[in-house]
């Protein structure tokens, strides 16, 4: 069994968009194995978007990461060694302590998975995961999806947004669209996602885009992006639209305050209502594996991951994830 691992430290707060030199890449002893512990060797851990805000140093909805220390993430892996009767060696287990290749965790730490033979483990990382849980509830339950909706999804082709458009058209939105940051990733949603329509996001005001692929207006707005998105979903709700605020990517690496929507008179005229929502604080995971995971198993909700190899790419692999540069979700694979 390894005595040492390897896990990604954070070195300095970013300053706008970070770099490689605000992380370092260190080797620490693994501690010895206490009752109720295991060794858990990580097949591969995520890098999301949330993670940009915990590297600032304030607290957000969640603890900020500490300087020289391992940062912490979903990640997903096999028990190599337990004092644990729940979990023997061979345990396929989901837990928080990514951006590392060992971790040392107790029993209550963790969630063991019965990985379908169709799926790969990752898919627990994305789809199966946290970005799946936030898709289903911020679309079934903070925005109130019902049968015949237009629904506009920004940011659609990463690991959220795809997830959102194609449950949307499987509980009977009349019309899903989505915006994205390149012609392939729009072929992506439209061709392989079923998306009726979307836009490259990067060719004109969105507003204007928006309008042409939704002229009828919008009744559900799913917000990944925040900032032109935000405002342009605004102008064209429907009146009493609902809109599920997942986060806001476009202003991650800002280093000054961003300006809000210039037309926030139109809630009122039009009665939207805009609910923001952090996944943890759902109870609804129950419902979501009953639901989700026959669907993905069979290839009814489909999904697409954009992997990295080895730990030793992790850091560029969260920084190309900010500048859009995955289709569907950001993995990083550290063993076999």
């Amino acid at each position: 069994m390894p005595v040492t691992t390897r896990e990604v430290h954070l070195t300095a707060r970013p300053r706008g968009e970070p770099t490689p030199q605000d992380f370092a890449l260190v080797e620490r002893a693994l501690p010895e194995l206490g009752e109720e512990q295991m060794l858990v060797r990580n097949l591969a851990v995520s890098v999301d978007p949330y993670m940009r805000g915990k590297m600032n140093g304030k607290r957000t909805y969640t603890d900020p990461y500490e300087l020289d220390e391992p940062m912490d993430g979903g990640a997903i892996g096999v028990v190599q060694e337990s004092r644990s009767g729940d979990f023997p060696e061979g345990t396929t287990v989901l837990h928080a302590a990514g951006w590392r290749e060992h971790a040392v965790l107790d029993a209550a730490r963790v969630r063991p998975v019965n990985v379908p033979e169709s799926l790969s483990p990752t898919a627990y990382l994305g789809v199966l995961g946290m970005p799946g849980l936030t898709a289903y509830v911020g679309l079934l339950d903070k925005a109130r999806m019902q049968r015949g909706d237009t629904v506009f999804v920004s940011g659609a082709a990463g690991a959220v947004g795809g997830i959102v458009g194609q449950l949307a058209r499987i509980k009977g939105a009349a019309r899903v669209v989505g915006s994205a940051g390149s012609a392939e990733k729009v072929a992506y949603l439209v061709d392989e996602l079923g998306f009726d329509a979307a836009f490259n996001y990067k060719d004109g005001p969105v507003a204007e885009q928006l309008a042409g692929v939704a002229p009828d207006g919008v009744d559900v707005y799913f917000d990944n992006v925040g900032g032109e998105h935000l405002e342009a979903a605004i102008g064209a709700a429907s009146d009493f639209a609902r809109f599920a605020l997942c986060g806001a990517v476009s202003s991650y690496n800002a280093t000054e305050p961003q300006p809000g929507p210039r037309n926030m008179f139109l809630i009122v005229t039009k009665r939207l209502s805009l609910q923001g929502f952090i996944v943890g604080d759902s109870d609804r995971s129950s419902d979501f594996y009953r639901e989700m995971v026959p669907l993905v198993a069979e290839g009814r909700l489909k999904f697409a991951e954009t992997t990295v190899d080895g730990l030793d790419n992790a850091v560029e692999a969260f920084i190309s994830m900010l500048r859009g540069g995955n289709i569907g979700k950001m993995v990083v694979r550290t063993g076999t």
